[in-house]
């Protein structure tokens, strides 16, 4: 190889090493700090650029897509003077990837120290109860403040979770057995409120029962009372009906008679019963003048007719 091949092989060399230096493709959603002699020169957004060769020099590549950045766990001390250990996500995004480059030295580490000592601030506000309760405003309390300190930074916080709280294992025993008794506590409720109702229920069905029963007893002896007046009703008219008769048979041509041998009869059978049923008679002074006894009957028969 000669001597010119040689300088023409490092003249393309040279030439292609110098297009590469000037042409720069930003990818999307990036943004390339350009510094000029060791000044910042401009930002390259975006999109196909061209560079001055070994003068204009890419100095910082930004993301500008959303990050999570993960906030190691550490202990907190709560107002009741318990040891917690709590870690986090924080989220953040470049907004300015000029402040990003000349503001601080590293956004993420710095974004990360200030949201762990803000959750030891806020944590040191709130009771050990209330910091599993209120994750809300300690996750919107963390951002505020790392928000606020990363502004001249070109950085925008955009939200903060809360991961895990994690107390002592003798405070996990402790809030176990609370909360097993608070659970005992309320079965216990639940079942005297139902034995409650259900004595509520017996009771309720119990004077149901017995109102029913009052009604049927009542219905039962207005029913009798009223065919026991009917039923006297029936034998009295029976009575009438008879005596009427009786009547009637005494004005027919040989109906005294009739009564009057009906009323010996009478007076004879239960003579004859009254001397079977007791082992003391009482034999009456005229009982050897029946005609006289059926006499005196026949006259007060015709004395109702």
């Amino acid at each position: 190889m000669t001597g010119f091949s040689v300088i023409m092989l490092g003249l393309i060399v040279l030439v292609v090493v110098i297009f590469f230096k000037m042409i720069r493709i930003v990818p999307q959603r990036s943004a390339y700090i350009v510094e000029r002699l060791g000044k910042y020169y401009k930002t390259l957004e975006a999109g196909f650029h061209v560079l001055v060769p070994f003068i204009d020099v890419i100095a910082y590549k930004h993301t500008l897509k959303e990050q999570a950045i993960d906030v190691p766990s550490q202990i907190c001390i709560t107002q009741d003077n318990v040891s917690v250990e709590v870690d986090g996500i924080l989220y953040i995004q470049v907004v300015d990837a000029k402040k990003a480059s000349y503001g601080i030295d590293d956004y993420q580490f710095a974004s990360s120290q200030i949201a762990q000592t803000t959750m030891r601030s806020i944590i040191g506000k709130l009771e050990l109860d209330k910091t599993f309760e209120e994750r809300d405003i300690i996750n919107s309390q963390i951002v505020d403040a790392v928000d606020k300190a990363s502004d001249p930074w070109g950085v925008k916080v955009t939200r903060y979770e809360v991961k895990n709280i994690t107390p002592p294992q003798s405070i996990k025993d402790a809030m176990e057995k609370q909360m097993r008794a608070v659970r005992e506590k309320r079965a216990m409720i639940s079942e005297s409120e139902g034995e409650m109702q259900a004595k509520i229920n017996r009771a309720e069905g119990d004077k149901q029962e017995l109102i029913a029963k009052s009604e049927g007893e009542k219905q039962r002896r207005i029913n009798e009372a009223e065919g026991r007046a009917a039923e006297i009703f029936k034998v009295a008219e029976a009575t009438a009906l008879g005596l009427q008769k009786i009547a009637d048979v005494i004005q027919v041509p040989g109906g005294t008679e009739a009564v009057n041998l009906r009323i010996a009869e009478q007076y004879i059978t239960e003579f004859g019963n009254l001397a079977k049923e007791n082992n003391t008679m009482i034999v009456p002074t005229d009982l050897s003048d029946i005609a006289k006894i059926i006499a005196t009957a026949t006259a007060v028969v015709k004395k109702n007719t």
